[in-house]
């Protein structure tokens, strides 16, 4: 079958992509190739909001300045000043588009988070994410020169170097297709990969299900370098509940006064830190971790009943009816909550736009690691992070020179089998979940990472011989790639012996001079 030849091909339909493709789509002929729905990534699930400076008494240096402390020393000063100057231009473009941000006095409402030390939150009540999303898939549905491919999933990138021509740029990708269970190939001379982050290599995780790290690990096959690994954030209150998958608890509701106890009503948070509720994310995912472990907790409580239920109605309608639905009266019962597994603050290494070690190869979003979030991402700069590279990236686009492409080699499957026992890859993939939230979690020890690499190791074979002989499947391909990033993830926590930000390590509890950032290099690069 000949190769789906487009100007621009993207991966992922989150904010990242689909931002990419409406300004890629006056010019470019652009596919968005999602592996589930348009709707079903992490940016859906998005409630804080984004940060931008909009308010008289904030400055840009000051956003810049609680990102650099967050960061804990490892943010690129120049990405974080580029992201934040451009945040202000990011809003304004997404009420053009029609984002119904919340207002307060027909200016736009500003909330705050942990770790700002100014309002500067815009959100719609909070559900910004889907709100952002729902207006961004409405408008490219509508947008000619874009073509959705929904249910396929990234196999691999084609390089030159993987075909042996000397001109080693990414020619387009691999990508299955769930309708006819067929490998397609799609061709282009701009591949931007904008798959999200890997929270589901934990058995805990507030991410959706789309979260395997396919981008990354695709990119680090085809020879990008990879950076800063370690540090995955804990988000710190994640609802606790049997009958509730994933469903987290915004930070905003610490930042309008909600207030960490044990079930005995009792305050923890000032013992750890000075900012008490409002300290960074890593600070309070610790210090919950420490209270449950002391105590033999399951979970804490986060109270925010003592604001009027007019004031929760109104600035937690999702968080009041999700609870309400569990009976949990949030106007009047605190709400019991543990970290989980939130946000890659690593990823793919890449410029200030968005272009990787392999020409032709742009990444972007939570794929990415652009130097601005360090050690430790500051709340809601993750969705503003999405939409300034992508415009960064398609400016980059436009302006490269233009590249003709040969035809590519159609997917060869014509020595493999059906697999008889798919049980492999579901065993293997608790196995992978399990083995990662006890060895590499919150607190971390040498001896915990030598484990989880020995079982990575076994598990890479197995997974790589299934791979080799069997017909690909969706499970198999987010398997194969969570298997590649749990070990870049170990690699990264092992060659840094501090504790900084993030990655917090018993046997290296102090922090190292001067800070670096983690770089991983592919062994064919």
């Amino acid at each position: 079958m000949a190769s789906l030849d487009f100007d621009v091909l993207i991966v992922g339909s989150g904010l990242a992509g689909l931002s990419a493709a409406l300004h890629l789509a006056p010019i470019h002929r652009v596919a968005v190739v999602t592996k589930r729905a348009l709707a079903d990534g992490a940016s859906q699930w998005a409630q804080g909001g984004i940060a931008a400076v909009l308010g008289e008494d904030d400055s840009l240096q000051s956003h810049v300045d609680d990102t650099l402390v967050a960061g804990a020393g490892l943010c690129d000063l120049a990405a974080t000043r580029f992201v934040v100057e451009h945040a202000p231009a990011a809003i304004a473009w997404l009420r053009e588009l029609g984002v119904p941000f919340s207002l307060e006095n027909g200016a736009l409402h500003l909330t705050r988070e942990g770790g700002h030390s100014q309002r500067r939150i815009a959100h719609v009540t909070d559900a910004t994410g889907a709100a952002v999303q729902r207006t961004l898939i409405d408008t490219v549905r509508r947008t000619p020169n874009v073509t959705l491919f929904e249910q396929h999933t990234l196999v691999d990138l084609i390089t030159g170097r993987k075909l042996g021509l000397k001109e080693p740029a990414c020619l387009g990708f691999y990508a299955l297709d769930e309708a006819t269970d067929e490998v397609l190939t799609f061709r282009a001379p701009h591949t931007i990969l904008a798959t999200g982050g890997a929270g589901k290599v934990y058995l805990y995780t507030t991410n959706p299900d789309t979260a395997t790290g396919d981008g990354i690990a695709a990119a680090w096959r085809a020879g990008c370098r990879v950076a800063n690994m370690e540090f995955i954030q804990f988000h710190p209150t994640c609802l606790y509940h049997a009958q509730a998958k994933s469903f987290l608890i915004s930070e905003a509701v610490r930042g309008e006064g909600g207030l960490l106890k044990l079930p005995d009503g009792t305050r923890f948070m000032p013992a750890h830190d000075e900012r008490a509720e409002l300290a960074p994310r890593d600070v309070v995912a610790r210090a919950i971790d420490f209270e449950m472990k002391k105590h033999g907790l399951d979970c804490v409580h986060l109270d925010i009943s003592h604001q009027s239920p007019a004031f929760l109605r109104e600035h937690f309608p999702n968080i009041l009816a999700r609870c309400a639905e569990l009976g949990i009266d949030i106007t009047r019962d605190p709400i019991p909550v543990v970290p989980a597994a939130h946000y890659t603050c690593g990823g793919v290494l890449t410029d200030l736009a968005g272009r990787t070690d392999v020409p032709g190869l742009h990444a972007i979003g939570e794929t990415a690691c652009t130097g601005l979030h360090g050690a430790n991402r500051l709340a809601s700069n993750s969705l503003l992070e999405c939409m300034v590279f992508a415009r960064a990236a398609v400016q980059a686009i436009a302006a490269a020179p233009r590249r003709a492409l040969g035809a590519l080699p159609a997917w060869d499957d014509s020595r493999v089998t059906d697999a008889d026992e798919t049980v492999v890859i579901s065993h293997n993939w608790d196995e992978l979940r399990r083995f990662m939230w006890d060895y590499v979690g919150i607190v971390r020890t040498n001896k915990r990472l030598e484990r989880a690499a020995h079982r990575i190791a076994l598990l890479e074979r197995e997974i790589q011989e299934f791979y080799a002989h069997f017909h690909v499947t969706r499970d198999l391909l987010e398997l194969r790639n969570l298997v590649q990033v749990a070990e870049l993830i170990v690699r990264s926590a092992q060659a840094r012996r501090e504790s900084r930000g993030l990655h917090f390590s018993r046997d290296y509890p102090a922090l190292a001079a001067p800070a670096a950032p983690t770089i991983l290099v592919p062994p064919a690069a």
